[in-house]
């Protein structure tokens, strides 16, 4: 547990460092407390557009960073040739690999805290703060961990590149999974009806997470969602962190 908590600071200092996550949290921050200049400027209800507008730059500014850090997350190791020194050491390499992603969830965690924070202090000076904002952050957060977790998989044997490409193909995908069963009931081939039966089961559901309606509308969040949403989550993300071991162990170093 020490060889996985030592990768998983230096994760967190090393994405510390990098100027452009400071970068992508400063833009997140002006667009959430740029919401409230918004309100102003346009006829509705001022909370909705600010909860809206604010929730929705938090998700999409985490997707962002989660893609970012999670892209490069192995190759920058093989490129500064800095993982031979440490596979070398008695670190094996599922601790190394579980190391990454921790260090990379400690970083999204500080993330969502900074953001939460400016968010839910700008609810409270319009006198619009309620602990319901919480599940969204909470939401927001199981959403971003999967993500990384897709991307830790990419790149485990891919290129920043390509990682980055095929993490975004997946992200977008899992947020269509509900329309897959929407075509598969309009179509006659059985054999397409097992593919997009297939697919739908193999894409990550991420519109289970997707609670910024019920949010900004005051509707009810069920406790059965929210429990179905964390143990799919479990699932889902402990599945993607043995299948990217698994390719890790079989990649060849030499």
């Amino acid at each position: 547990m020490k060889a996985v908590w030592a990768i998983a600071t230096l994760t967190w200092k090393e994405a510390v460092r990098n100027r452009i996550l400071y970068l992508l949290v400063f833009f997140a921050a002006f667009l959430v407390s740029g919401s409230w200049i918004v309100s102003q400027l346009t006829i509705g209800d001022e909370l909705k557009i600010i909860k809206d507008m604010g929730l929705g730059a938090i998700h999409f500014f985490g997707i962002l960073i989660t893609i970012f850090i999670g892209m490069g997350l192995i190759f920058r190791e093989m490129e500064k040739r800095t993982i031979y020194l440490i596979l070398s050491k008695p670190v094996r390499r599922f601790q190394f690999l579980l190391g990454k992603f921790i260090g990379l969830a400690l970083t999204l965690f500080v993330v969502l805290c900074a953001l939460g924070s400016i968010f839910y202090v700008m609810l409270l000076l319009k006198g619009g703060a309620e602990p319901r904002i919480f599940f969204a952050l909470y939401f927001f957060y199981l959403e971003w961990l999967l993500v990384a977790g897709i991307a830790v998989v990419f790149s485990s044997f891919s290129t920043p590149l390509l990682s980055t490409m095929l993490t975004l193909t997946s992200f977008f995908a899992g947020h269509l999974t509900q329309s897959l069963l929407l075509l598969q009931g309009s179509i006659q081939s059985e054999s397409a009806k097992a593919i997009l039966s297939g697919l739908y089961f193999l894409l990550p559901n991420l519109e289970l997470f997707n609670v910024r309606a019920q949010i900004v509308h005051r509707l009810a969040i069920s406790s059965h969602l929210v429990l179905e949403a964390t143990l799919y989550w479990a699932l889902y993300l402990s599945t993607l962190l043995l299948f990217a071991i698994f390719l890790f162990q079989k990649k060849d170093f030499t």
